[in-house]
């Protein structure tokens, strides 16, 4: 059950009234309905007390006091049509039947009387159905929800629910005969259904259908006894009595108990709710919604006393109670509006223009006036809220109206908007923003001007006049927290004086302070910025957006969102935002925003700038700072930082002069990016390789030889300058490597292991200098190798001299190197296999056996040849080489050895 809760809402407002004490010789008013004829006319039937009924008529569109609460109405706007004296009882119900041009009245001594709307032709009384003590019409939503009851019923099955003999008198001498103005339905008959009605005679109900000025009985039903109050919503029919509620079947005649009253409750009374097509049931001061199968549907209002009587008016409940007038929402059962109608006792009758599907004009009777209110358009209430600054009402007021179907979409858009603005003005700007994210209509570029002072690049973007004028101009947030603090300094004084102000008592009783309003502005705008950029924007639009957003950030000194925004796909303007933010110094900001608009030059000049900063310490490394905080030693730092940036600007540039340029300080910083700089597959056009050899500074050995490399293996470079030059330089590196080494073993010390490597924590390469050169030698035949080996001909690379002696054919010297220099049996027995000549194993032996320097003969290197390649040597030669010195086992075991392989290689050739 949902509670009635007063609302301050101006739902209807007075719209003129009318004084019947001159027109109906003081009798009260008993009965009222009203008749839109067209926009500008509505017809007003009014029956009196004493038996009279009188029209009027009322320009709804004539009113000059719309929208002024309180107003007293006027008189001018309605006008008096004609008074038509009936009968001596009181008239209890009106029904105008627009269709038909006709007005149906029932007076209380139980008589129905039939008139033209106009009440120019004489009153016609109905006087076959007598005693009549309840009318009322049939409503049909659809036909698929209700049965047509012509089609459904034959003349017999009628004919013998009629148990009056003058009703079996006309069923026996068939249909179409008239008696006292009812006809008995025949099946030929063309009836359409839209003025059918169910009345109570006694403890019948019989249903009427009025064709051709006559009514038609279409069936009859037996009911019960005292029935106060009936509705009837296509098939079913509803009544009520001081025992309770029932429901009855048009079409079978079955009936069923809803619910019972208690003992001691006030009259029933039913209200047919067209809108909703529901009937409400009232039951003291409580109205329950049924359907109409008479099932409890969408809980229940709950009234401050019983009514006298209820209406209905759009998506409202109207009730009167002595002289007062509430309207409750069908739904919420809020109590939106409370009407008093003046000094009279009361109101009995109201009537509304629902029914005709306006919703907009509403009458009321007291006894000897008509007044007549209109509802207040939808915007003007949502205005009237947002004035008192009820914008919680607001907001549910054009909900409603949007589920309605009142209002579109795009208003409660509008007005999400509205209170948005509102509440930026009052200081709120969090529920500012708030409203601002729920408007689908509002453009971002209409908060612009909180951010910067027009005139400026987007204020011919900012839309004018789209509002009600309930707020200022929007003008820049400094301003406007001015304005805000001026108004709660005058509030507070106010106060003090007893004078009651529209100022927050939050903000009167703890002021805020001026920065803290101005951060709690920005930040929040800032908010409706970056969920603006994420839709869909013109292209002017968006780099307003983005660069206020930026402008903003700065403000806020919010470096990590700044420094995100500038690197992204953004539509930020460079000339709005360079100076301010190199005044500020946020230079990583604008490197990022000037690569982001591919102006590198700028951007490199900063990372240039900023490295040399760091490196000076003129700025604090923020590495430096992080590992004296928490001894992290992985966070980069600033200088390492700008190289970083700069070379990703560098790898997709194409242009030669600006990499040569900066190519110096990032190899200074670190070598790998230097080479990622140099060897980028991301440019376009790839550079000149003699100008960046010739660029390269000779120091950065290193950067030199990964770029020849580069071009060697991966871009398959011939030239056999490269390739020679690529040679030496490995060659030098390595001879260096060597001394090094050895300088370090002669002091006893370990660094040498590192230094020997050609590789250490520093280095861009992965395996030792010496193995690099060795690898290339061998594998590259375009360098000179003269060159090379005048580089290295005094050093001990003996290896490589090897090989390079190798690539000029000198065997005897890569023999000697092989087998003296490096002892290294295997690969010297291998050499010869290459060369393929028995004389070679022969010369093999020879330095063996006599090194001609000093040196001991290799007796077991000798015998390890003879015994692999003994079957290749001649055996005399082989006895003549043998020394003199040479233990005469040990020539024993050797001449052995070469017959049994000779004997062996013989025996395998055979």
């Amino acid at each position: 059950m949902a509670e009635s809760r007063p609302k301050s809402r101006t739902l209807v407002e007075p719209l003129s009234q009318f004084d019947l004490s001159h027109y109906s010789r003081s009798s009260p008013i008993r009965s009222l309905s009203i008749s839109p004829i067209s926009d500008c006319q509505v017809l007003i039937y009014i029956g009196t007390q004493s038996g009279s009924l009188i029209l009027l008529s009322l320009d709804p569109t004539a009113a000059t006091t719309l929208h002024v609460p309180n107003t007293t109405p006027s008189q001018q706007h309605v006008s008096f049509l004609k008074t038509v004296s009936v009968a001596d009882s009181p008239v209890e119900s009106i029904f105008v039947l627009d269709d038909v041009g006709k007005v149906l009245l029932l007076f209380c001594d139980q008589c129905l009387f039939l008139t033209d709307s106009l009440l120019t032709q004489p009153l016609k009384k109905l006087g076959f159905l007598k005693g009549i003590s309840v009318i009322a019409k049939r409503i049909r939503t659809s036909d698929s929800e209700s049965t047509n009851l012509l089609e459904n019923n034959s003349v017999s099955s009628l004919a013998n629910a009629s148990t009056s003999t003058g009703q079996r008198l006309l069923q026996k001498f068939g249909s179409g005969i008239k008696a006292n103005g009812v006809k008995v339905k025949e099946e030929e008959q063309h009836c359409r259904g839209d003025n059918v009605f169910a009345v109570i005679i006694g403890k019948r109900l019989v249903l009427i259908e009025l064709v051709n000025g006559s009514f038609v009985i279409l069936k009859e039903i037996q009911c019960m006894d005292g029935v106060k109050t009936m509705v009837w919503l296509n098939d079913s029919i509803i009544v009520g009595t001081v025992n309770g509620y029932s429901l009855f079947s048009c079409v079978t005649g079955q009936s069923g108990v809803i619910f019972t009253l208690p003992d001691v409750s006030c009259p029933p009374m039913l209200k047919l709710l067209s809108k909703e097509q529901k009937v409400l049931l009232l039951v003291d001061n409580v109205g329950v919604f049924v359907d109409a199968h008479g099932q409890p549907v969408g809980g229940s209002l709950v009234f401050r006393k019983s009514p006298d009587a209820v209406g209905e008016l759009s998506m409202y409940v109207v009730v009167l109670r002595g002289g007062k007038m509430e309207l409750y929402h069908k739904k919420s059962g809020i109590c939106v509006q409370a009407v008093t109608f003046g000094g009279e006792g009361g109101g009995q009758c109201i009537a509304t223009d629902e029914e005709c599907g306006a919703g907009k004009l509403l009458v009321v009777a007291t006894p000897t006036k008509v007044i007549c209110y209109q509802k207040v358009p939808s915007e003007e209430q949502i205005k009237d809220l947002l004035r008192k600054k009820d914008f919680k009402e607001a907001i549910s007021l054009a909900e409603e109206l949007e589920c309605e179907g009142e209002m579109a979409k795009e208003m409660l858009s509008f007005v999400h908007a509205q209170i948005g603005f509102l509440l930026l003005f009052d200081l709120h700007f969090e529920e500012a923003v708030d409203h601002f994210l729920h408007s689908e209509t509002m453009q971002p570029s209409e908060v612009f001007p909180f951010i910067m002072r027009d005139p400026n690049r987007w204020s011919l973007l900012v839309p004018r006049n789209r509002y009600w004028g309930l707020h200022p101009p929007p003008v820049p947030v400094e301003d406007v927290v001015d304005n805000g603090l001026m108004a709660i300094q005058r509030a507070i004084f106010l106060r003090k004086a007893g004078v009651e102000t529209a100022v927050d008592d939050g903000f009167l009783s703890n002021p805020p302070s001026r920065a803290e309003l101005l951060e709690l502005a920005i930040r929040n705008i800032t908010r409706y910025l970056e969920v603006s950029r994420k839709k869909e924007l013109t292209i002017l639009v968006k780099e307003g957006v983005d660069t206020l957003l930026m402008y903003l950030y700065r403000a806020l000194n919010r470096v990590h969102d700044m420094e995100n925004l500038a690197p992204s796909e953004n539509s930020c303007i460079v000339e709005e935002l360079e100076t301010l933010l190199d005044e500020s110094g946020h230079l990583r900001t604008l490197a990022f925003l000037y690569a982001s608009k591919g102006m590198s030059s700028k951007a490199l000049a900063i990372w240039r700038v900023l490295a040399r900063n760091y490196s000076s310490g003129l700025w604090k490394d923020p590495a430096v700072e992080n590992d004296l905080l928490d001894g992290c030693a992985d966070v980069m730092s600033g200088r390492e930082v700008a190289a970083t940036e700069a070379s990703k600007i560098l790898e997709e540039s194409s242009d030669e002069d600006l990499i040569l340029q900066h190519l110096g300080w990032i190899a200074d910083i670190n070598a790998v990016l230097a080479v990622k700089v140099l060897t980028s597959e991301k440019r376009i056009n790839q550079l000149s390789p003699d100008k960046v050899i010739a660029a390269i500074d000779s120091k950065k050995v290193e950067i030199l030889q990964r770029y020849l490399q580069w071009l060697i293996e991966d871009q398959d470079s011939d030239d056999t300058q490269f390739h020679t030059l690529y040679a030496l330089s490995l060659a030098k590196s390595a001879i260096e490597a060597f001394e090094e080494e050895s300088g370090s073993k002669a002091f006893g010390t370990q660094m040498g292991e590192t230094r020997s490597s050609g590789y250490g924590k520093n280095s861009i390469f992965q395996c030792p200098v010496q193995e690099r050169l060795q690898i290339f030698l061998q594998s590259s035949d375009l360098y000179d190798p003269e060159d090379v080996l005048d580089l290295i001909e005094g050093s001990e690379l003996w290896l490589e001299k090897a090989i390079l002696y190798r690539k000029l054919g000198q065997e005897t010297l890569v023999l000697q190197i092989l087998a003296l220099k490096l002892e290294d049996s295997e690969a010297a027995e291998q050499y010869c296999a290459e060369i393929g000549r028995p004389d070679a194993y022969m010369q093999l032996l020879d330095m063996y056996l006599d090194s001609q320097d000093g040196k001991e003969p290799m007796f077991k290197a000798a015998v390890r040849l003879l015994h692999n390649h003994g079957e290749s040597l001649d055996p005399l030669q082989v006895l003549e080489t043998l020394s003199p010195d040479m233990p005469l086992q040990l020539a024993s075991d050797t001449i052995l050895r070469m017959l049994r392989a000779r004997l062996h290689h013989h025996r395998q050739g055979q």
